[in-house]
């Protein structure tokens, strides 16, 4: 028995990140550690009565993380409760049958590793591969297991439901796992059959950022932004996306912007307020961005990106004379506002934080002789984390009083953590 992947409840743990006028809401937390799941043995089968130990793996200490499971018989439960036996970070199960599910790890504030299915089998035969995906390219040997004596009959390997291979040692082995491997595989001897195995390939792909120039978040209306998706080797495939404050979703080049090669140049109006983001062909996600075209006189210059904690940042309170770009004098004397709270006045204009740390984190915005500019959200970042899937949901809903729609991009990142964007309008 198996369960399919998408069987499987994810999670998705969502923040406010920042807004413009209807509300717009973004998460882009990064994980301080990273952690797994491993499985020992590395198999998914068993047969009764064999013994399998589970971990909950991070760098630097697995407290308060719990393996978790849910089993065929439709149980969810933790490691200890009335199954397992932890020890440290681990958890030892001797298997019967009852035992077939998904298990995981999890933390206290609701992160998840990697799910892996476990089968535990009443018959003769299992077939010995891999827990977890496989990254591809990588040799994967799959063993035909026989309970009884001799263990390595000889044994037909099938692949969604056709031989594929004979093998008299009862071992196959794929060289360079492909796209193409992906599939169910079983296999059967003079003895018996095995379970099925859905084996699934992790593809790592470059990691792929997002730039922004110039870089800060808060525009006036006619400048000229330039975004661009940097990846390491090559940007083909990757296409700069955006959702409107107006609550439109597009592509660079459709109709606003202007590609060139990676990058996309903008001429910026009101209606170009939104959050932009790259998006590759399967779908992979890099970090978003909101981007805020201010009518008004004035605006905070901030970096567009989440900062890294611990460097110097500089805020400036920027003033616009007239939509003519007449920008002098644009340090005028400001005072700088952080969630609300009056914290500096500057007659340069400029205010900068020499080591940014959590406590920096706020709604930040500024004020001079001229105007106010809108909040902006500074947010510090930790450790970088690829993406490597997501998918989109739209849903929509009506009370008495009005329409409410949400727009969900929920990613997955190498490290197994899944991070929700959300806006409603």
């Amino acid at each position: 028995m198996f369960f399919p992947q998408h069987h499987f409840p994810s999670i998705c743990i969502a923040d406010p990140y920042d807004k413009f006028s209807r509300k717009i809401f973004l998460n882009q937390q990064s994980m301080r550690r990273l952690f797994s799941l491993s499985v020992r043995p590395n198999r998914s089968q068993f047969f009764e009565y064999e013994s399998l130990t589970v971990s909950c793996e991070v760098q630097g200490s697995s407290a308060g993380w719990t393996l978790k499971r849910y089993t065929s018989t439709g149980k969810l439960s933790a490691c200890g409760s009335d199954w397992g036996k932890q020890q440290g970070s681990s958890c030892i199960v001797s298997l019967i049958l009852s035992d077939s599910g998904v298990y995981w790890c999890e933390s206290g504030s609701g992160e998840h590793s990697t799910a892996v299915n476990i089968t535990v089998h009443a018959g003769g035969v299992i077939l010995e591969s891999p827990a977890l995906p496989v990254t591809e390219g990588d040799s994967v040997t799959l063993r035909c297991r026989y309970q009884g004596t001799p263990s390595d009959l000889t044994a037909d390997f099938y692949k969604d439901g056709s031989l594929i291979r004979t093998e008299t040692t009862a071992e196959m082995t794929i060289p360079a796992v492909s796209k193409s491997d992906e599939g169910l595989y079983k296999c059967s001897n003079s003895e018996g059959e095995s379970p099925e195995r859905l084996m699934t390939l992790t593809v790592l792909s470059p990691p792929v950022s997002l730039s922004v120039r110039p870089n800060r978040s808060q525009f006036f209306e006619y400048e000229s932004l330039t975004v661009s998706c940097e990846v390491q080797g090559s940007s083909a495939g990757w296409t700069l996306k955006r959702y409107t404050s107006t609550g439109k979703l597009s592509a660079c080049g459709s109709d606003w912007g202007k590609q060139q090669g990676s990058s996309c140049i903008v001429s910026l109006i009101l209606s170009d307020s939104g959050v932009y983001w790259c998006e590759s062909g399967s779908g992979e996600h890099s970090t978003a961005v909101n981007i805020t075209v201010h009518a008004g006189a004035v605006i905070l210059e901030s970096p567009a990106l989440p900062v890294t904690e611990g460097h110097s940042v500089t805020l400036r309170c920027r003033y616009r004379k007239d939509k003519e770009m007449n920008v002098t004098p644009s340090d005028l004397t400001a005072d700088f506002y952080k969630d609300g709270s009056l914290i500096r006045t500057e007659t340069t204009a400029e205010m900068t934080i020499p080591a940014v740390s959590k406590s920096d984190e706020g709604l930040y915005k500024c004020s001079n002789s001229e105007g106010e500019s809108p909040e902006r959200l500074m947010t510090l970042t930790g450790e970088e984390i690829n993406i490597v899937h997501s998918f989109v949901e739209v849903t929509c809903g009506a009370d008495v009083q009005a329409m409410v729609c949400i727009v969900f991009v929920c990613s997955r990142s190498t490290v197994s953590r899944w991070n929700l964007y959300l806006w409603s309008w």
